[in-house]
C-alpha cells in the first residue's frame, strides 16, 4: 500500500453501488478495479488513478478529481532554503573548531556542544511541534522555523566578543529550535504537494537543501574565518560569516512569509483525498504515537535509523579534530572533505529518490545503502591515518554517497511501513531516535579519541553500523492490503 495510490480498489468499488452511475460507467470501474486483481504485486498506474478520480462522485454536479500544480516547486524550493540556511548554521562552529576555542577561550567539548544542541533540544520539543504539524499544517510551521531561525541569526551577530560565548550559545539554541520545525517537513511537504509518481523524488528535494546547507557549513567557514593570531582580525572574520547568514535567513523569511501556501487547491492524490475528508475530531495525536510505538517493523526501523543517523552526526561535529590530529593545519581541507561528504550524499540521495519512485523496493534499497553506509564507515577508519589527504577525500565522498544517502530512504520507507499515520510523526520519531544517537555518539566516539585516538572512535561507530544493518535486514514491511 502506498500513500500516493492508497485504496484505489475502494474507491472504484464504491462506485458501482451508486445509483447515478450508468452500466457503463460501473464497466469502467470494474476494469479499473480488475487491473489491479490482475497482478497484486504492483500499484494502479498514474494514468490509471486519473482516470478512476475523474469519474463523477455521488452528486452529479461535483467531481473528485487530483491535479498538480506547478507552484510545489516553489513550495519545496523554499523549504529547502531555509532548511539550508538551519543546516549551514549547525556545523559553521564544530569544522573551524579550533580557531572557536581559541576566540571564545573554551575548551573542544564546549565547542561540541554547539553542534550537538540541536540534537538535546529537538528530543523535548519534537512532540509539541509534531502535533502543531498535525493540527495546524504546513504554512504555521515554515512561518515558525523561519522565523525563530531569523531571530537567532541576528542573536550572533550579537556575539562577536570573546567574553559572549553564552551569547552565541544562544543563538545557536535558537537555530536548533527552528531544526525541531524543520526536519519533519520534507515527507509531509511531499505528500500534500505532489503526486504518487513524485512523492520519493520531492522528498529527496526536501532532504538536498539540508544537505546542501551541511555541505555549505563545511566549505565556507574555513574560508571565512582564517586561523590568525589577532584577536580584533579575528572578530571581525567571524562577524562576516554572522552578519551573511543574518542576511539570508531574512530574506528567506520574508519569502515564506508572501509565498509560501498550506496546501493545494485540489489534492494531488487519491490519498489526500481521502485524508481531506476525514474530519480533525477523528484524528487523535496520541493514539497515533502509540499505534506507532506498536508497529514492530517501524520501531526496528526508528533504532536503525537512529544509528546511521547517529553515527553521521559524530563524524561531521569531528571531522575538524579528526583531520587535524593527521594532517595539522588543514583546517580547508577538513572543510573540503567535510563538502564531498555532503555533496556525495546529496548524489545519492536524488538517485535513491528517484529509484524508488520508479521501484517502490523499499526495503531492499533501504538495506543495500544501509551495508553500504558500514562498508564506506570501515574503509574510511582503515585510512585515515596513511598520510595521503587524497585518499581521504576519496573515503570519505564513498562514505558520504551512502551514509548522507540513506537519510530520505529512512523518511520513505517509515511513511510506506506507518501509512495512513501522519507523515510528520513518523518523521518526528525518526529523528527523535538520530539526535538521542547523536548525542551519544559524539561524546563516546569524542572520548575515544582523546584516550584511544582516531581509528579506535570510528570502529566505536563500525560496531553500531553493523547492528543498525542487522536490524534493518529484520525490518518486515506489513502484507499488501487486500484492495490492492
Amino acid at each position: 500500500k502506498h500513500r500516493g495510490d492508497t485504496e484505489v480498489g475502494v474507491f472504484c468499488l464504491n462506485m458501482g453501488d451508486n445509483p447515478d452511475f450508468d452500466d457503463e460507467e460501473i464497466k469502467e470501474e470494474k476494469t479499473c478495479l480488475d487491473l489491479g486483481k490482475t497482478n497484486p504485486s504492483k500499484s494502479v498506474d498514474l494514468e490509471e488513478q486519473i482516470e478512476c478520480t475523474s469519474i463523477p462522485n455521488v452528486n452529479k454536479d461535483n467531481t473528485t478529481t487530483t491535479h498538480l500544480y506547478k507552484r510545489r516547486w516553489v513550495m519545496v524550493f523554499l523549504f529547502s532554503s531555509y532548511s539550508l540556511c538551519n543546516a549551514f548554521q549547525w556545523i559553521q562552529y564544530g569544522i573551524i573548531n579550533n580557531i572557536f576555542m581559541k576566540f571564545y577561550n573554551v575548551d573542544s567539548f564546549a565547542i561540541d556542544w554547539m553542534s550537538m544542541i540541536y540534537m538535546l533540544t529537538y528530543i523535548p520539543f519534537i512532540w509539541p511541534v509534531s502535533w502543531l504539524l498535525d493540527k495546524k499544517g504546513l504554512r504555521l510551521i515554515a512561518l515558525m522555523a523561519t522565523a525563530i531561525n531569523c531571530l537567532g541569526t541576528w542573536i550572533k551577530v550579537a556575539s562577536v566578543k570573546q567574553n559572549l560565548f553564552w551569547v552565541t550559545m544562544l543563538g545557536q539554541f535558537a537555530g536548533s529550535l527552528s531544526q525541531v520545525f524543520i526536519l519533519g517537513m520534507p515527507s509531509r511537504l511531499a505528500s500534500v504537494w505532489f503526486g504518487s509518481e513524485e512523492v520519493s523524488t520531492a522528498c529527496s528535494i526536501g532532504v538536498f537543501g539540508n544537505q546542501m546547507g551541511i555541505a555549505i557549513g563545511f566549505l565556507v567557514p574555513p574560508i571565512l574565518v582564517p586561523n590568525v593570531d589577532d584577536m580584533d582580525d579575528l572578530a571581525y572574520h567571524i562577524s562576516i560569516m554572522f552578519y551573511i547568514t543574518a542576511g539570508m535567513a531574512t530574506v528567506i523569511f520574508i519569502l515564506v512569509v508572501f509565498l509560501f501556501q498550506e496546501k493545494p487547491e485540489i489534492p494531488p492524490t487519491l490519498a489526500q483525498v481521502q485524508a481531506r475528508s476525514t474530519p480533525p475530531e477523528e484524528y487523535s495525536y496520541m493514539a497515533s504515537i502509540l499505534r506507532l510505538l506498536r508497529n514492530l517493523p517501524f520501531m526496528l526501523l526508528v533504532i536503525s535509523y537512529g544509528l546511521n543517523v547517529g553515527c553521521f552526526y559524530a563524524v561531521s561535529t569531528l571531522l575538524n579534530r579528526m583531520i587535524i590530529e593527521h594532517y595539522p593545519g588543514e583546517e580547508v581541507n577538513a572543510g573540503r572533505i567535510g563538502l564531498t561528504i555532503v555533496i556525495a550524499g546529496m548524489v545519492g540521495s536524488l538517485i535513491c529518490g528517484i529509484w524508488l519512485d520508479k521501484t517502490k523496493t523499499y526495503k531492499q534499497t533501504t538495506l543495500a545503502v544501509y551495508l553500504m553506509s558500514f562498508v564506506g564507515m570501515v574503509v574510511y577508519a582503515f585510512t585515515l591515518n596513511l598520510g595521503h589527504l587524497w585518499v581521504v577525500f576519496v573515503t570519505s565522498g564513498a562514505l558520504g554517497f551512502f551514509m548522507t544517502g540513506y537519510l530520505p530512504l529512512g523518511f520513505e520507507f517509515a511513511v510506506e511501513l506507518t501509512f495512513p499515520e501522519g507523515e510528520g510523526t513518523s518523521s518526528g520519531l525518526l529523528n527523535c531516535s538520530a539526535q538521542i544517537f547523536g548525542i551519544i555518539f559524539t561524546i563516546g566516539q569524542g572520548k575515544i579519541i582523546d584516550h584511544f585516538g582516531t581509528f579506535a572512535g570510528n570502529i566505536f561507530l563500525c560496531v553500531f553500523l553493523l547492528i543498525g544493518t542487522i536490524m534493518t535486514g529484520r525490518v518486515c514491511p506489513p502484507p499488501p492490503s487486500p484492495t490492492e
